[in-house]
């Protein structure tokens, strides 16, 4: 399967806010289920052109047959003492996991975080039950760092999610 990774823009905010609700509805993985965003899509391309103004920020799209398949941000504080951390996350659609677009992404959020936001750290969250994206942020040399106890909940269930760290 052949799939492209490109910066977002203003032009794909209605398949990203579509991409946010399949993803969101097919796993508990996320911060967010099946309702996906909150944005209207005015916001989302407001929010995206922004975006490309930006120095240390970014939202990548993993396309297939010119369809958004997934996503990936690299987001971080304007706020200088806090500017040498950045944060990342993604969301691909289960029909295409274990395909390599979660790798693909790995490695433009690392690349950007080095090159272009000149950060010191990346972190991330993840659920710690989530096995299969602990092995892939582990396999790019993520540690974790700590556990946030209940940090979910879902369907009464409390859930919680490790934190990781990469020292670049």
């Amino acid at each position: 399967m052949d799939f492209e990774i490109r910066e977002a823009l203003p032009s794909d905010a209605e398949q990203i806010l579509l991409n946010a609700k399949k993803c969101g509805g097919e796993t508990d993985n996320l911060s967010y289920g099946k309702e996906g965003f909150s944005y209207t899509l005015e916001q989302e391309e407001e929010f995206l052109k922004n975006l490309l103004k930006s120095q240390n920020q970014i939202l990548f799209v993993a396309e297939v047959d010119s369809k958004i398949v997934g996503t990936a941000s690299y987001t971080t504080s304007n706020i200088k003492r806090l500017s040498h951390r950045g944060s990342i996350g993604l969301c691909v659609q289960k029909k295409f996991w274990n395909q390599g677009i979660a790798t693909s992404f790995m490695e433009h959020l690392i690349k950007f975080g080095k090159e272009e936001a000149e950060a010191k750290i990346i972190s991330l969250g993840v659920r710690s039950d989530n096995q299969v994206a602990i092995h892939l942020y582990k396999k790019f040399g993520f540690e974790k760092i700590g556990t946030f106890e209940g940090y979910y909940e879902i369907d009464n269930e409390l859930i919680d999610v490790d934190y990781m760290n990469l020292k670049l």
